[in-house]
């Protein structure tokens, strides 16, 4: 596939999200590292704080994206559907 046919694929919002995403995490890893090399006891806090949600945040954003998509899925499924729960059928 040509590399324009697969943007067109992925909506905005999406990619822009993603982005987010990677930037906060690379934040997150370049703060852990800091707060582990340079940090003193005062901040041995914040250095947890930071190892916790290195772990964390990506397991939230999979979660999320797991429901996004069973959701999505029951949401086409039931689509075709008339209120009586007989789907329709195509003549």
């Amino acid at each position: 596939m040509s590399e324009q046919s697969e943007m067109k694929k992925t909506p905005i919002l999406k990619r822009v999200l993603a982005l987010i995403g990677v930037l906060i995490l690379a934040g997150l890893y370049l703060t852990t590292f800091l707060l582990g090399v340079f940090g003193s006891a005062e901040t041995t806090r914040f250095f947890m704080a930071s190892v916790v949600l290195t772990v964390l945040i990506p397991v939230l954003f999979y979660g999320i994206l797991l429901i996004a998509k069973v959701l999505s899925r029951l949401n086409h499924d039931t689509s075709g559907s008339d209120p009586s729960g007989e789907s329709k059928e195509k003549s």
